[in-house]
């Protein structure tokens, strides 16, 4: 599900009406890659080969960020971190962004219960993106928030099976080009992921990086022997991450990823909740997190639908006891 690059691997930023500002990008680019590092200190070498900007760039950004609090430098090893001033946008956003964090404490509360590391996932246009992973960092995915991811096969199942038609359509394309056997594949993938109610992904991260490099291949400059079997291969790696719990001759195959979608008060989906077994399952072992998993996201649209019937957490609970 995740790709290991903080950046749509496209170089794509989501779509808004209007034209974009280079410079809040690059400010913006800055602060996401502090973000990133978790606890890994940046030099100010680092940030300039990161971003690949020049380094009276990377000086006029990083200045105005310390002065305003939004990032420090250690005076002794002069390396970078997030600053102060966050913390008070991040004290905001439980109340800002309520579903957001219904979902990152649905995702601790299946992490907790299943044994698996759970994350959140938001679609930002083209764009998929990290927004929180929590739970057992043994079974963590590679990405981690802030992590953009493109929204293309073989990745947002669970936005797309649900998206209007056209959005359908349109995600086939990305993925399928015109290629009628993959955009069957594809169209079984997302009917499939409808009737069961949620998504079940193998894609490593070494098949999805896989898909990521022949995706960029113009297969139109190559050989025609060359070409189909690029082609070929294309069809696989785009759909072979969803075939897990179709073949009925496997006792057990190995999930990377097991998500279901949560919508808002018009139907559409608004993000998607997951779990990272990185292990092998059975069928019923698939079926019982799943179905945690649908628990959890029905409450989660419940609320937004009815706010203040009951408490999430107890409406979750109640469910999974039922089940």
């Amino acid at each position: 599900m995740f790709a290991t690059t903080g950046k749509d691997p496209a170089g794509k930023e989501p779509r808004i009406r209007g034209s974009t500002s280079a410079p809040t990008a690059r400010v913006l680019d800055v602060v996401e890659l502090l973000a990133r590092s978790s606890n890994a200190r940046l030099r100010f070498s680092d940030v300039v080969r990161e971003l690949d900007l020049t380094q009276g760039t990377v000086h006029a950004i990083l200045k105005t960020l310390c002065d305003r609090g939004w990032a420090s430098r250690d005076p002794v090893t002069k390396t970078f971190t997030l600053g102060p001033a966050l913390a008070v946008v991040a004290a905001r956003m439980d109340n800002a962004r309520p579903l957001a964090h219904a979902a990152r404490a649905a995702a601790l509360r299946l992490s907790r219960d299943v044994g698996y590391a759970g994350s959140v996932v938001e679609r930002f246009g083209e764009s998929l993106v990290v927004t929180a992973v929590e739970g057992d960092p043994a079974t963590q995915p590679a990405g981690i928030p802030g992590d953009r991811i493109p929204y293309t096969p073989p990745f947002g199942v669970p936005f797309a099976a649900w998206d209007t038609d056209e959005e359908q359509r349109e995600w086939i394309r990305r993925g399928a080009g015109n290629n009628i056997d993959r955009a069957r594949r594809l169209e079984h993938v997302l009917a499939r992921t409808r009737e069961r109610g949620f998504d079940v992904d193998w894609t490593t991260p070494a098949l999805a990086q896989a898909v990521q490099v022949v995706g960029t291949l113009d297969s139109n400059a190559m050989p025609t022997p060359v070409r189909h079997i690029l082609d070929q291969l294309l069809v696989e790696f785009t759909t072979i991450g969803f075939l897990s719990d179709d073949n009925p001759g496997r006792r057990k195959q190995p999930v990377v990823t097991i998500a279901a979608p949560v919508f808002d008060a018009r139907g559409h989906v608004t993000l998607m909740l997951a779990v990272h077994p990185l292990a092998t399952l059975s069928a019923r072992q698939i079926q019982l997190i799943g179905n945690k998993l649908v628990v959890e996201t029905a409450a989660i649209t419940e609320a937004q639908q009815h706010p203040g019937v009951v408490d999430l957490e107890e409406r979750s609970a109640a469910a999974n006891s039922a089940r």
